[in-house]
């Protein structure tokens, strides 16, 4: 039988998608990763899926013998180092609030959050451990969900191993209340929601994508959002997740073509309102991130049962982007 948790679901920017071949029909998981890669050892393949970084047919798989059929949906958190070989390193980032049981950290622009391919010591993760050492006990030194390397804003960290199950419990029960702020381009009459899986691209594997029925795996991904304030050529949005897939607002709002300004990934480059004084377009120009902001959030405190909620102000660069819109269309 096999031994997996559905209820698990490692999103990361790095999951890579493979299809087993079917001449490794009956082969061991951990044998199977192997031809995948070969530059890296047994037991560092065994540890990641001991780490449920790998699924089979998008079920997070925990035994290293379990046997594969030949044809299965292959997925991977590539993760080069085990979390205890994860160093600390002192890095800056803001603790916005902290308890006992948990941290809330005001997340930069341009802070990756879990170490990966590329990324090794200039982390969250690196700067946690660094600040709190104990935090290395924990599952992704307690981080209990991500952001984006370039969206700013609100996440929690869990500091025991209690405060994480419970927190991660609610998560999974949809029970955090997660608003963010996104600039998107072209005028929206009105709020609604989009419901629409969402799945591996087909073509460009750091891409996420709406999936339509049956053409690939995807996983139910609803989002409501409504209208903050509009101007003439951008809309800006307050969105609420309801659940937390990759990318899950930025492949949204793309399909509904209206891409969020400056993403690199998903807006089409030329999307330049006509008419950009020069003094506009170079704070336009230079704002080269994802208009997103994770403005709230709000949780139960593990230990006593209150809810929480925080709230925090957009950064520098988006409110000056705002600033630069809003004057812009006043001449």
């Amino acid at each position: 039988m096999t031994e997996s948790s559905p209820e698990i679901t490692p999103d990361s920017d790095e999951m890579l998608d493979f299809t087993v071949d079917t001449d490794y029909a009956e082969e061991r998981l951990d044998h199977v990763l192997m031809h995948y890669f070969p530059e890296l050892s047994r037991s560092r393949l065994q540890s990641w899926i001991k780490n449920g970084q790998v699924m089979l047919n998008q079920q997070v798989i925990l035994k290293p013998k379990q046997k594969v059929l030949g044809g299965e949906l292959l997925q991977v958190v590539p993760t080069m180092q085990d979390q205890g070989e994860w160093k600390a390193v002192e890095l800056e980032f803001e603790v916005h609030y902290e308890d006992d049981d948990l941290l809330i950290v005001n997340k930069q622009a341009g802070l990756v959050v879990h170490p990966a391919p590329g990324h090794y010591q200039d982390t969250l993760v690196n700067g946690l451990l660094f600040r709190y050492p104990s935090l290395r006990k924990l599952p992704r030194a307690g981080i209990v969900h991500r952001l984006d390397k370039d969206t700013t804003g609100l996440l929690v960290v869990a500091k025991t191993p209690e405060a994480h199950n419970h927190l991660v419990a609610q998560l999974q029960r949809r029970e955090f209340d997660r608003e963010y702020i996104a600039l998107v381009h072209h005028t929206i009459v009105a709020g609604d929601t989009i419901d629409l899986p969402i799945g591996r691209h087909q073509q460009m594997r750091k891409k996420m994508a709406v999936i339509t029925e049956g053409s690939s795996p995807a996983r139910e991904a609803i989002t409501h959002f409504r209208i903050e304030d509009k101007y003439k050529n951008f809309t800006l949005l307050r969105v609420k997740l309801e659940t937390g897939r990759t990318h899950q607002i930025r492949v949204h709002l793309s399909h509904l073509n209206h891409s969020i300004v400056g993403d690199p990934l998903y807006c089409v480059r030329n999307l330049k309102p006509r008419g950009m004084s020069e003094e506009f377009a170079t704070v336009f120009d230079n704002f080269r991130r994802q208009a997103l902001h994770a403005a709230k959030l709000g949780l139960q405190q593990p230990s006593t049962g209150e809810w929480l909620d925080w709230e925090v102000e957009l950064p520098d660069d988006f409110s000056c982007l705002l600033k630069a819109i809003k004057e812009h269309e006043s001449t």
